[in-house]
């Protein structure tokens, strides 16, 4: 029985990275795998740290490839397993994924997103919302958490495994090398105390002295009919599930004549600017999915109804845009956007730019 470390309510001034693994053992985490990449290290360097206090386990395999599998290994025989990962690695990893959409294991992954392609920066971004959406070969049968914050990042990491567990889809909490490596002050607490029980987890395979009966778990078909009888069953469940799952949230937005769409740390700014740009007197709002996957779909075309323009904003060439603009087919409110590849939107950037459509609205 994994120790827990969080008794009641606790204030302390933490990275990102950190308060992850904290928030694991909150969760009752039995087991980490991972392989070192930044920029989320610190989140199995602070694991490890806690170990001796846990009582938990730990290990560091030879690639994301491993830790991938090596996740799904612990999670079939029972543990409440999760790994955490960034960029290439998250790339390496699909495979794993894929994996387990197909054979519904309750995966659970933090992404901590940094600029690409390939290499190129272990700073920041929003580039792996795709990736982690719809990623490997599949039909992106995922759950996807966009976090904000620190707060976010606890709250978010506890769900993500009821939630995996729950629904037994793979669950993502999808964060960015800002909220990893930056300190802030957050509230660490035990679920217990919110009125959360964590989803009991059971043994998929293997049993007590091999008398569990045989369970198989099939990831080969023989037969594209095969094949997409199973996958018709997942989409119809993952659709009926989508209302009990999907999050979202609005700042200002129900007179808004200007709305912004943002996710992750780029709503937070977004947040900023709504409030600078309503003491200028411009009636702007935010509506920031939190579930990338499943998109709260109803509200989101509600809100876009009502403003006379939109602005899409990200740390990425509209990943996130592409995704809502499908699901707002049909509505005819113009759209602006402000995109910046690998680099922090700031909430001046977006005070400008929305300033910039009150004197020249978009016609888009």
């Amino acid at each position: 029985m994994v120790k827990k470390l969080i008794t009641q309510d606790t204030r302390m001034f933490l990275t990102g990275n950190e308060v992850i693994a904290y928030a694991a053992n909150a969760a009752e985490a039995e087991f980490m795998y991972g392989y070192p990449i930044t920029p989320q290290n610190e989140i199995m360097h602070t694991w490890c740290k806690l170990l001796p206090k846990t009582e938990a386990g730990f290990l560091q395999t030879e690639d994301e490839i491993s830790a991938g599998f090596s996740t799904i290994g612990g999670i079939l025989a029972g543990k409440r397993a999760f790994t955490a990962t960034a960029g290439p690695g998250n790339v390496i990893m699909q495979d794993a994924q894929s994996m387990a959409e197909m054979m519904r294991i309750p995966f659970v992954c933090a992404v901590m997103q940094r600029g690409g392609p390939s290499t190129a920066t272990v700073i920041y971004a929003q580039q792996e919302t795709r990736l982690t959406c719809f990623g490997g070969n599949g039909e992106g049968f995922r759950i996807v958490y966009s976090t904000a914050g620190h707060q976010d990042l606890y709250d978010y990491m506890i769900k993500a495994f009821n939630t995996a567990w729950k629904y037994r889809f793979p669950t993502f909490m999808l964060a960015d090398g800002y909220q990893g490596k930056m300190r802030e002050p957050v509230t660490l607490y035990d679920p217990a105390s919110r009125g959360i029980t964590m989803v009991p987890t059971e043994a998929t395979l293997g049993g007590a002295n091999g008398k569990r009966p045989v369970n198989h778990v099939r990831n080969t078909f023989n037969l594209e009919e095969e094949l997409m009888d199973v996958l018709d069953k997942y989409q119809e469940e993952f659709d009926r599930i989508s209302p009990e799952i999907e999050e979202y949230l609005e700042y200002k937005a129900d007179d808004a004549e200007i709305l912004i769409i943002a996710h992750g740390i780029v709503a937070r700014s977004a947040m900023t600017a709504v409030d600078e740009l309503r003491t200028k007197g411009i009636k702007a709002g935010l509506f920031r999915p939190i579930t990338l996957r499943p998109l709260a779909v109803k509200p989101l075309r509600a809100a876009v109804a009502r403003a006379k323009q939109v602005l899409f904003t990200e740390s990425a060439n509209g990943q996130l845009a592409q995704m809502v603009l499908e699901k707002l087919y049909g509505l005819q409110t113009p759209y602006a956007t402000l995109f910046k590849m690998g680099v922090g939107v700031t909430g001046d950037d977006i005070v400008q730019k929305v300033e910039s459509m009150v004197k020249e609205p978009a016609t888009v």
